[in-house]
């Protein structure tokens, strides 16, 4: 009989084990039920973005993307090709300190002044903007995920000259100390961005940082920028300028308050232009405002993880315990083998258990969250299905870990303590805020924990203010690198059993 028809003998055997105990079987149900019931009571609080049935998702850039457009803009329309040219002669600030005042000061590190061309007046249509930062100098951006910073000696501001030159389906930025000697900042070339745009100058501002007792806070804010007299090519149309607040309010990033509203005024040819928000992709944390992603429907999978332990570690343990062992190594001496099964056993149950809990709870999540009037993080099928497929292997690799720990202690009680410890534990540490960011950072790199990773689905751009920790949904490592962690000691804990099942009398 050839190694393979052998093994799958002894797969078969280790899987009729397996079935025919009513406690296991149970066992890994539950920890589906666990991860489902869990997760749907985890996100099933009040409050929201709105009444039940208002919730009406994020604005989506032109990639798909959802993105935050929101800001105070002062506009005409240009047809056809022209540039529009102005100096920014201040930027400036004003925050909520976090004791009910409003501040004065330097502008936020991403507040914005600057110009813009725009496709229209809609949310998440195309863009090519230049612009002075409060705290990053000066930057191009366009279709919101792209950031290109100015060459830096042309970076300090202000006072900064800004200029934009539309040529076709092609958007020029330059920036200048004098208005005479031009530097190039980039070139971009927003998708469909049509022949009429509207044009001219915008201000926005995310909302302040706050450093509380209780934690890192987020208050109102707005930026204020100061402009020249704006110089004008091209076919502009001669009903003035108009203020618009695009998209209504500040969006998801920013804020408006008492004493901090947008608008501006027109004095002189020169311009005062105050807005909050921000024109950038959505990101976790505070910049994503009350909303949901992916990870908040899963958060039931450290109960599943709980049951999947235990189910796997005494699948290998009661054998020890009941004096089995000897029988199922005279049956099948070939010892490496029978552990093998026995992972293969309970990793694909484990498996099992893991997807179908994801690819339930995700759906029945996302649909009672928005009845309930919450927004919900989009993401692509690819990341949804790696999100899914990816938990099914969380829950895989840890019973694998529970078992291989199993047979190496013999003791049910302790390898299941080492196993939740070292994998659940840390998990619940970092994410629930009890820990420093840093240390939570820590256990999610070097325990196998990092293992959640593979569930993480919010993405991280420099150019938007965020709390980018494990608290709110960013992980130290890759989904994959995380992962692999996570393989890691599995895999190390598995050949030590290997090892000490060969070397022993049992």
């Amino acid at each position: 009989m050839t190694r393979t028809k052998v093994f799958a003998r002894l797969l078969h055997a280790e899987w009729t084990k397996f079935r025919t105990v009513r406690g296991w079987v149970l066992g890994t149900a539950a920890a589906a039920l666990a991860t489902v019931v869990v997760g749907l009571l985890g996100t099933a609080a009040p409050g929201g973005s709105g009444a039940p049935g208002s919730a009406t998702g994020f604005p989506t850039g032109p990639g798909g993307e959802p993105v935050n457009d929101s800001f105070y803009f002062v506009h005409r329309t240009l047809d056809g090709d022209g540039s529009i040219t102005v100096p920014v002669t201040a930027l400036a600030g004003l925050a909520d300190d976090g004791h009910g005042r409003n501040a004065r000061g330097s502008a936020q590190p991403w507040a914005k002044a600057g110009i813009i061309v725009k496709k229209d007046l809609a949310q998440g249509s195309p863009y090519a903007a230049v612009m002075l930062t409060g705290g990053h100098g000066v930057r191009m951006q366009y279709d919101y995920t792209h950031d290109r910073a100015a060459p830096l000696a042309s970076a300090d501001g202000p006072p900064r000259w800004l200029r934009l030159v539309r040529d076709g389906d092609t958007v020029t930025g330059f920036v200048s100390a004098d208005g005479a000697r031009w530097t190039l900042v980039g070139t971009a070339r927003p998708a469909g961005l049509g022949g009429t745009v509207q044009a001219g100058l915008f201000a926005a501002s995310p909302q302040a940082r706050q450093e509380t007792a209780v934690g890192v806070g987020f208050g109102p804010a707005v930026a204020t920028g100061t402009f020249g007299r704006p110089v004008l090519q091209g076919t502009w149309s001669g009903s003035g300028w108009k203020g618009t607040q695009v998209g209504g309010d500040a969006g998801t990033s920013g804020s408006y308050s008492s004493g901090m509203e947008g608008g501006f005024t027109e004095s002189a040819g020169t311009f005062t232009v105050t807005g909050a928000g921000d024109i950038a992709p959505v990101v976790g944390g505070p910049a994503m405002g009350p909303a949901y992603s992916l990870e908040n429907f899963l958060v039931g999978g450290f109960a599943g993880l709980i049951v999947v332990i235990g189910v796997s570690t005494v699948f290998v343990t009661g054998e020890y315990r009941r004096a089995l062992i000897r029988t199922t190594l005279t049956a099948h001496p070939v010892r490496g083998r029978v552990l093998t099964a026995k992972a293969v056993t309970v990793g694909a149950t484990a498996f099992a258990a893991g997807l179908v809990a994801a690819a339930l709870v995700v759906p029945l999540g996302r649909q009672g969250a928005e009845g309930r009037g919450f927004r919900v993080f989009p993401v692509d099928t690819a990341t949804e299905l790696r999100v899914t497929v990816g938990t099914g292997l969380l829950f895989a690799v840890t019973a694998v870990l529970a078992l291989s720990l199993g047979a190496l202690l013999r003791r049910s009680a302790a390898a299941v303590a080492v196993v939740v410890a070292s994998t659940v534990l840390p998990y619940l540490l970092a994410t629930s805020a009890v820990l420093p960011a840093g240390a939570s950072e820590w256990l999610l790199r070097v325990t196998p924990a990092a293992g959640f990773a593979v569930q993480q689905t919010l993405p991280r751009y420099a150019q938007v203010l965020s709390v980018y920790e494990p608290s709110t949904g960013y992980h130290p490592l890759t989904p994959w690198a995380g992962f692999a962690v996570l393989c890691g000691y599995a895999a190390l804990t598995f050949a030590l059993a290997r090892t000490r099942l060969h070397r022993s009398d049992v």
